[in-house]
């Protein structure tokens, strides 16, 4: 499983011209689901996620977490974070979940999200998103599980 956030202020994402999902000070989470993941691996992220510090604190340092700030959490499905781009020109998508399974965990990872407390928003499973973020900092962060696991 893996995880691209971003601090953010003031993001949604819209479909058909449509604001779906839309946070104000927090995190925009794109999350892809790999054929290989369990629901170990939704545990993990979502821990590391509402716990990372990543925000200011009064003094300017990365040192408070998105619980810290009660802020919210636009998360996004997005498959491609699963792309093999290691032969040709054209990325493989072979390592990432059926769609069936990436909807199912999609869901669980939100349902678990939303028992911390937070404002949490989506986009939609498989729809075409734009997805515009006001990035803060920029503060951008990558989390992959297969990294993230061999820590335990």
């Amino acid at each position: 499983m893996k995880g691209i956030l971003q601090r953010a202020n003031n993001s949604f994402v819209k479909v058909e011209d449509k604001i779906v999902g839309h946070i104000n000070t927090g995190l925009v989470v794109f999350l892809g689901v790999s054929e290989n993941d369990t629901l170990k691996e939704i545990d993990l992220l979502v821990n590391k996620i509402i716990n990372l510090r990543i925000f200011e604190d009064d003094e300017g340092k990365m040192n408070k977490s998105i619980l810290d700030i009660n802020g919210e959490i636009l998360l996004v499905s997005q498959f491609t974070l699963l792309a093999d781009t290691k032969k040709g020109r054209r990325p493989s998508f072979i390592k990432a979940a059926h769609p069936e399974k990436a909807k199912e965990y999609y869901e669980i990872f939100i349902s678990k999200l939303q028992h911390t407390g937070l404002i949490i928003e989506t986009g939609i499973f498989q729809a075409n998103m734009k997805v515009h973020i006001e990035n803060d900092g920029p503060v951008t962060i990558i989390l992959d599980t297969e990294e993230l696991g061999r820590k335990i």
